[in-house]
């Protein structure tokens, strides 16, 4: 079969390698049909992942068929679409006893710490299978992976639809955001630099939108919510997000943060202390995938239509070098298999 190893930082090679077997009773073996090319993926690829391991098969947001099963597997048949969870939990740590294995203190993620779905087949444990909701496209399907993140977000930040809502940034990650956020029938601010990533957050549903750029941020914020938002949630990430998140919150509000950074970020104690705020990180999802798969057949978020661009997986170098290129249309790429 293919694979695609990420020897070490910029060293993208497909591979000829023999398929996986199933070697536990519970496991399965899935015919990969698609796999999604994360923000996440981009930073192993470049070396900028502080948690990422190398030679390492990327690719966490996957989605294929079953092919096979181990004997005692009952929870999935042959021919099955399906979803694969990203985590691997120990189940025995302090996070894993009180039902976070998110943030298991053994974590292992497919394709970051363990290896993914870039490649023709894998095998996972039959309970980290979710069946794909009828006539959802594999290409369509990888996104339930990003929203199920964006679910998580939104449940550490226990939203109710009192709430006044600021996310900041409507790239990807702002986006899938923004549909969670908007289930909870809270009011919705996001802030972004370009116009047109504003334009689809406003057909979205959100309220209001901010050009950070253009506009005063905190002016427009304080006109919108007069005390500020009560939950603020960081989906640029860059190191003056959290203070600024920090200083626009609403005293008693709940500030999630869901970046991965290395370099320290200049938070004021102060703020946090006279504000009492909730400072909450966000990693991965717990239990999500279900809740995304439902909330999708029940018609209340759509799946389809982020994906921009699809590549063969016999083109994936060409699809990273792509997205290297700065090409502005590309928004998010799917790897299709045959």
């Amino acid at each position: 079969m293919k694979q695609l190893l990420t020897e070490k930082p910029q060293a993208l090679k497909m591979l000829d390698v023999d398929p996986p077997k199933i070697e536990w009773p519970h496991d399965v073996l899935v015919k990969m049909k698609a796999a999604g090319i994360c923000g996440s993926d981009v930073h192993i690829y470049h070396g900028a992942s502080p948690v990422a391991t190398y030679p390492r098969v990327m690719g966490h947001e996957i989605v294929g068929v079953v092919a096979e099963i181990g004997k005692e597997a009952r929870m999935v048949k042959v021919g099955d679409p399906v979803i694969v969870d990203q985590i691997t939990a120990c189940g025995e740590c302090y996070p894993c006893k009180i039902g976070r294995p998110n943030i298991c203190c053994n974590l292992k993620v497919r394709g970051v710490h363990i290896d993914g779905g870039y490649r023709e087949y894998m095998t996972a444990p039959e309970d980290a299978l979710h069946i794909l909701p009828e006539k959802l496209a594999f290409t369509d399907a990888v996104m339930i992976e990003p929203m199920s993140i964006a679910f998580q977000a939104c449940a550490r930040a226990e939203i109710t639809q009192n709430d006044r809502v600021f996310i900041l940034g409507a790239g990807a990650l702002g986006k899938s955001l923004i549909k969670a956020a908007l289930l909870t029938g809270a009011e919705i601010i996001v802030s972004d630099v370009v116009d047109q990533r504003l334009e689809e957050a406003k057909e979205l549903g959100v309220h209001h939108t901010i050009n950070a750029k253009k506009e005063n941020l905190a002016a427009k914020l304080k006109e919108y919510t007069l005390w500020g938002p009560t939950v603020s949630i960081d989906a640029a990430g860059f190191t003056g997000s959290l203070p600024l998140l920090a200083d626009i919150t609403c005293n008693a509000g709940r500030v999630i943060t869901m970046a991965f950074l290395d370099e320290p970020s200049p938070v004021q104690q102060f703020k946090i202390t006279a504000k009492e705020l909730d400072i909450r990180g966000s990693r991965l999802q717990n239990n999500k995938f279900k809740e995304v798969i439902a909330a999708y057949k029940a018609g209340k978020i759509k799946i389809e239509g982020a994906v921009s661009h699809i590549y063969p997986f016999a083109d994936a170098v060409a699809a990273f070098e792509r997205i290297d290129s700065g090409d502005p249309t590309v928004k998010k790429i799917a790897l299709a298999f045959e």
